[in-house]
Parts: structure tokens; sequence; C-alpha cells
């Protein structure tokens, strides 16, 4: 026979395997809440803040016994805070699962089955402000409507109105300002608080030294230039934000904290101490792009992120384009790229390109060699402007024949890119400028080529976001005749960037028997973009484009159009496309249907 364990060992079993089962049958259970109106907005702040309510959502992976309990037990604290902040400071708050109050049962001893849970509220009166002051305030401030008398009492308003003025102050040097007094008396018979918040400015301080607290790949002095803190000048945090962002836009680091010292030194100056974290030296990457006339297109990239020391990044991409593709061969593209962050100040970036590429397209056949140098301009993390030289040597062959040349150049550039997410944006716009004036140094005529980029979003509804998206090009080349012109400088239309259910490149110019590349382009893409699920998407579109002769669109050239249905699937990395378009109109109306497969939104 064998030994009958102590009571305690059984005990502690029998608590085991009550735990064990309520984590072994989970499954939803019903949530009710009761005590205010379904149509009060109370109602759905008190559902919003429930974590039991949160769990009744998941269907696919409910929680357990034991999870359950806990999230009863954590929403007593959670629904009183909802409470506070909509001004209810007398409420009570009950939970019973299966009829059993959740606050009575031992977190290690969950119910074995739980189908019903009730949640009662009872807020009781709301209270509004009697008195609603802070002192003092700086110039310029702007405190939450809601902190007013006869506004509801919330403390999340006083939270805010407690911040707003600290910002004030921060915002005019004041780095040190602190809530120093926050007196809140409750007037019970009126339903009403009282608050008095009072504020300690502190000395206003001017910037310190730049504190590298960490080790680094990148020069002590190099991070100092690229972080660009006024050293001598009064304190600001959008400075500090500022500087944050140019540390990390450099690629060199995975993270940047730049953090206060926390106290100012005798000489009214406030150093700032900086906690980077390098990036990894080298990185590779590989793409991939699939269309059913265009082929396949693979591109690779090898970069180093600190060359010398300085947050210098050097980069080598390849690309080859078109394989097994029907408009004409295989295009090769090789380029290496220098950039050296905050050379001429904290927001301006030096470059230098050096680029080989094959463009064998049915219209032309193309070899051109690029040198250029430049600086960047970062004016906002929204607005961007670029001014280079270069110099480019080509040989080419279209329907005017075989030619060579070389031109100087002077690409400028302007970006201005208020999208909420590249690479799925919902709202925003984007807009980009490419003008590149050119000068013959040997078998060319000057002139000067024009690109313009712009798109907008909209998105409409929360359930079932629908996203309207449209884009417009623009091109030109203005001074030398077609015949003249560098073959690869002009336009054409069709295909995924400009028309989808159009032929690659199928819209020139007719010279013959043969198409070249016009002066003048015009492109028009449109999207209506509903999200059907959490992850897939569907898109209709059209798309339409315009080629002429001429310098600048005056209608004598030729339209145009596709049009076609995608789908989105959404990843981490932006959401993977499928389109399948045809064409409309135009020359190659009769043609089949295209399919293009690519990663992030068409544009």
């Amino acid at each position: 026979m064998k030994p009958i364990p102590p009571r305690g060992y059984r005990t502690f079993l029998g608590a085991a395997l009550i735990s064990v089962m309520g984590t072994l049958s989970a499954q939803a259970a019903d949530v009710t809440l009761t005590g205010v109106p379904e149509d009060d907005a109370l109602y759905s702040a008190l559902r919003g803040g429930s974590l039991l309510v949160e769990q009744e959502a998941l269907e696919e992976n409910p929680p357990t016994k034991a999870e359950i309990l806990a999230a009863a037990q954590a929403d007593y604290k959670r629904l009183l805070a909802v409470l506070y902040d909509n001004g209810y400071f007398g409420g009570v708050i009950r939970i019973s699962l299966d009829g059993i109050e959740a606050a009575k049962i031992p977190p290690v001893q969950p119910p074995a089955t739980i189908d019903r849970i009730r949640i009662t509220v009872e807020p009781g009166p709301k209270f509004k402000f009697g008195r609603a002051r802070i002192a003092p305030v700086a110039e310029g401030t702007e405190l939450p409507e809601g902190f007013a008398s006869g506004e509801t009492a919330s403390l999340g308003v006083l939270k805010r109105t407690a911040d707003a003025g600290i910002d004030g102050w921060r915002e005019q040097g004041h780095a040190k300002a602190a809530l120093t007094k926050q007196d809140l008396t409750a007037d019970h018979p009126n339903r009403q608080i009282n608050a008095d918040l009072g504020l300690d400015p502190g000395p206003r301080l001017r910037f310190g030294p730049l504190v590298i607290q960490s080790e680094s790949g990148v020069r002590r002095q190099r991070i100092i230039d690229i972080a660009g803190l006024p050293e001598g000048e009064i304190f600001s945090p959008s400075e500090i934000r500022l500087a944050t962002e140019r540390l990390r836009r450099t690629g060199a680091f995975n993270a940047v904290n730049l953090d206060e010292a926390d106290v100012p030194t005798p000489d009214g100056t406030l150093p700032i101490n900086a906690t980077l974290i390098d990036a990894p030296l080298r990185r590779i990457g590989f793409g991939a792009e699939l269309s059913t006339l265009e082929g396949l297109s693979l591109s690779g990239y090898w970069l180093h992120r600190n060359l010398l020391g300085g947050a210098e990044r050097l980069r080598f991409d390849a690309e080859i384009t078109g394989i097994g593709g029907g408009t004409g061969g295989t295009d090769y593209k090789l380029g290496v790229r220098f950039e050296r962050p905050a050379t001429f100040n904290e927001d301006t970036n030096f470059y230098a390109l050096a680029q080989i590429e094959q463009l064998d397209e049915e219209s032309f056949f193309s070899r051109q060699l690029d040198l250029e140098a430049g600086i960047e301009r970062i004016a906002s993390e929204n607005r961007t402007y670029t001014l280079g030289v270069g110099l480019r040597t080509a040989e080419n062959r279209d329907a005017f024949g075989e030619d060579k040349y070389t031109i100087l150049t002077l690409p400028l550039g302007a970006e201005f890119d208020y999208r909420d997410n590249p690479a799925n944006t919902l709202n925003g716009w984007y807009f980009n400028a490419d003008v590149t004036p050119f000068l013959a140094v040997d078998g060319a005529d000057n002139g000067v080529r024009t690109y313009l980029d712009g798109r907008a979003y909209r998105t409409f509804g929360d359930a079932r976001p629908v996203t309207l998206a449209v884009r417009g090009q623009f091109g030109s080349v203005y001074g030398p005749d077609l015949d003249e012109a560098p073959a690869d400088y002009l336009f054409y239309s069709g295909g995924g960037g400009t028309v989808r259910g159009q032929p690659y490149q199928t819209l020139g110019v007719p010279v013959g028997d043969d198409d070249v590349g016009g002066r003048s382009f015009v492109g028009v893409m449109s999207e209506v973009r509903v999200q059907a699920t959490d992850s897939i998407g569907v898109v209709a579109f059209a798309d339409a484009g315009y080629i002429g002769e001429e310098e600048f669109y005056d209608g004598s050239g030729e339209w145009h159009s596709g049009a076609g249905l995608g789908l989105r699937y959404n990843t981490p990395i932006g959401p993977i496309r499928l389109d399948v378009a045809v064409p409309t109109s135009g020359p190659s109306v009769d043609e089949d249907f295209q399919v293009y497969i690519g990663i992030g939104q068409a544009f």
C-alpha cells in the first residue's frame, strides 16, 4: 500500500490541478456591463478601458481562466481611472465571475469554468471644476480648454494642464521647470473640485556640452558635429529632438538617447548626455519584382555604415531587370554612392556617386556612365533639397540611328513628403521635382530636363477604411530637337510606373516603323483602396498616360489608358502587392492582361 501524502501536500496538489484545469479549459466568456446607459459616452469609455472586454474579442486565442481572473482583478483599478478621468469621484465598481466577486477569488485558484462575467458600475454624481488655476504660466502657453470653471473635473485634464504649463516654461529655456503645488479639494454638496496648481520655472539655462556616455565607433567630435546642439544658446526641447533625429538618420546607430543632466552647472549651462548604440557596420539586402510582360527584376546592395569613423556611408547597388520579359533585352545597373553627414553644417550632407547602366529597350539601346557630386540640404523632416554637378557620357541607338554624347549636368531636386507612412499611406501628400539643366560637351545640344511627381491620399472610415489615392506626373525636355535630345532623357508611357495594363514603354513618338521617346509626358494614376480585413486589402485602379513630340504638353500627342483590380496583404515591411490590369484605350488596346507583383503600394 502506497503512503498517503500529508494533508498540506494534497491541498497544494489540488490547487495546482485547479490552476492547470483553468489553463487548459480556455473559452470565450460573455461580458456584460451594467449601471451606465449604453448611449452614454461613459459606457463606451468604460468598455474601452476594460481588459475583460478586450479579452472577449479574442475568438481565435481565447484567454485561460487564470488570465480572465487576472484581467478582472486589474479592471477595478482601470475602470476607477476611467471614472476619475470623466469626473466621477464617488463610484462603486463590482465585477463578478459566475456570481462570485472577482476581488475575493485567490489569484492561484481561478474557477474551473467561467461562463458569465458581469461588470456593474455605479458612477455616482459627476463633478465639475469650481476653481481652476495654474500659475505662473509662461507667455504663449496654450492650456487645455477643459481646465476651466464649469468643465468636467477630469484627472486627465489636470495632468495635461500641468504638462502644458511645464512645457511652456521649457520652451522658453527654463529646462528644470516643475510642478511644486497641487491643491485639490472636493466640494461634495456642490459637486465641484477646486484645483490650484503651482509651477516653479527655475532659472533660464543655456545649452552646455554634449557628453558622450557610451562607446561608439563614430568619433566623438563627429557625433557632436552631426547632433548640432547649439552650445551656449538658450535651452530648447525642440533642439534636443532635432539633434536626436540627426543622429538617427545617419543610420550609424541602432539607438539614440539624449538626456538633460540632473543639475545645471554654476555658470547656468545644462550639459546634455548622449547614450548611443552602434548599428552593425555592414548590411546586405536583396529584392525582387515580377511582371508578366516586363519579366523578373532582381536587385541587391552592400552597405557600410561607418566607413571612415565619421558615420560615412558607402553603398554598392546592383540591379538586373527584364529577365524573361518581352520588353527588349536585359537591363543592367551597377552603382556606388558615398555619403558624409553634417559636412557643411548639421543639416547639409555631401554625396558622390558613380553609376554605369545598360538599357536594352524595344525602342532604343543605351549604355551610359554617370559621375556626380553634390549636397543634400535637409530643411525639416518633411523637406529636402539637393544640388549637384555631374558628367554623363553615353552611347545610344534608336530610330534616328547611333550617336554618342557627353554632357555636363546640374541636377536640382526638391522633395516634400507629408505622408503618414510612405510604404502604405493613408493620409497626406508627396511632391518631388527634379530639374536637370545640361550643357553639351560633345554630340548633343544644350537643354533642360524636368520631371515632377505629385501624390495625394485621403482615408475615410474606421471599421473598413477606404483610401482614395491619386498621382500626377509631368515630364519635359526643353532645348534640343527630338533627334538631338539624349535618347535616355526622353519619356515613354506604359507599365507599372505609368499605366498598368499597357505593355511596358509602348507609347512613344512614331518615327517611320519605330517609336522614340517624347519630349513631353503626362501621367495620371488613381486608386480606391478598401481594407477588407486587418491583413487583406482590395484595390480598384485606373491609369492614363500621354506622350508628345512637343517640349511642353499641347495635346498634339497621344493618350492611352489601363484599369484593373488588385489585392494587398499587409506585412511588417509593407503590403505585398498583386495587380491585374488590362488596356482600355490607345494603340495597344488589343493586348492581353498584365500582372504586377511587388512589395509596397503602387505609389
